[in-house]
């Protein structure tokens, strides 16, 4: 079954204890896409400037991944993001952002991207993912929404909007804390599921991520790495993971859902072995089941 993920496309350079990158592909569409195409088929959609490479347009194909959604925007340039990281990994300093194209995006989803029986709205403005979500010809089987503190911070109300119409929320420990103003994580997960969704996802970072499916918590760890090259996109890659296997289940069920966090662990724990998509760009099916099978082992007892 096919996934319609619509989020943002970019241009990133970032540094981290281990080195830095300039001027790779990032965005938050990019990372859940190519995460998600292991696992199932994929529509993008999001804009770039005609100074975005053919071959990257090239090489979402290769991957399977659907670009009649990517919109090419004339005598524009893409979104840029410049970042740091420090000794904590988990936070990201943003040293400049140029929106450029980002700035008058104004999704428009293709027939095969709105008859996609699941949906993923990545992080971006809030009323534009309500907007892409009214565009689905019927209502799929799981509509996923990730954000981030800029929207809670600025945009709250219509956040809140979109977050009443999806059926499951992924959010990072601070950005649950500050949706909701509680500081008990089971208590923000139950204050999100009050706004409408059935589903809750909180990501831990290094310390794995918690899932809240009505009375049901499920936790799963993160991989123990002994080097982090670069975490940017890994809470996409995270989601494009989950996402990406439920899909190919079909069914959203308690059981799916759960291999599904896993999954998506995995799908993270190879995203930030290297910067940018390099990771993805060689990995294997087999490389992924091998280590859904040590995640298994992690948590047996």
């Amino acid at each position: 079954m096919s996934i319609a993920i619509v989020g943002t496309v970019a241009f990133d350079s970032v540094e981290t204890p281990s080195g830095k990158a300039d001027n790779v592909l990032g965005g938050s569409a990019t990372y859940a896409s190519y995460s998600a195409s292991f696992f199932s088929e994929v529509e993008l959609v999001s804009v770039v400037g005609e100074d975005f490479p053919a071959e990257e347009i090239a090489a979402f194909k290769q991957r399977g991944i659907n670009t009649d959604g990517l919109e090419i925007k004339k005598n524009g340039k893409t979104f840029r993001w410049r970042g740091h990281y420090g000794d904590d990994l988990n936070n990201a300093q943003t040293l400049a952002t140029d929106l450029n194209v980002l700035e008058t995006f104004d999704p428009k989803l293709p027939d095969t991207c709105a008859a996609a029986q699941f949906l993923m709205l990545g992080n971006f403005d809030p009323a534009l993912q309500l907007k892409a979500l009214r565009q689905m010809k019927c209502r799929p089987k799981l509509v996923v929404l990730d954000t981030m503190n800029l929207w809670i911070d600025i945009t709250r109300e219509d956040l809140l909007k979109v977050i009443a119409e999806v059926d499951m929320v992924i959010v990072n420990d601070g950005e649950a804390r500050d949706l909701t103003g509680e500081s008990n994580l089971v208590k923000a997960a139950k204050a999100v599921m009050a706004h409408g969704p059935a589903i809750v996802v909180i990501k831990k970072g290094e310390h794995g991520a918690l899932l809240f499916n009505g009375g049901e918590y499920f936790s799963v760890p993160a991989y123990p790495l002994e080097e982090v090259f670069d975490p940017t996109g890994a809470g996409d890659s995270f989601a494009g993971g989950l996402v990406g296997y439920i899909a190919k289940s079909g069914e959203v069920n308690n059981d799916n859902l759960r291999r599904g966090m896993v999954y998506g662990s995995v799908m993270a724990s190879f995203n930030v072995e290297d910067f940018t998509l390099n990771r993805f760009r060689e990995l294997t099916r087999a490389e992924i089941e091998a280590r859904f099978l040590e995640f298994k082992k992690f948590a047996e007892f």
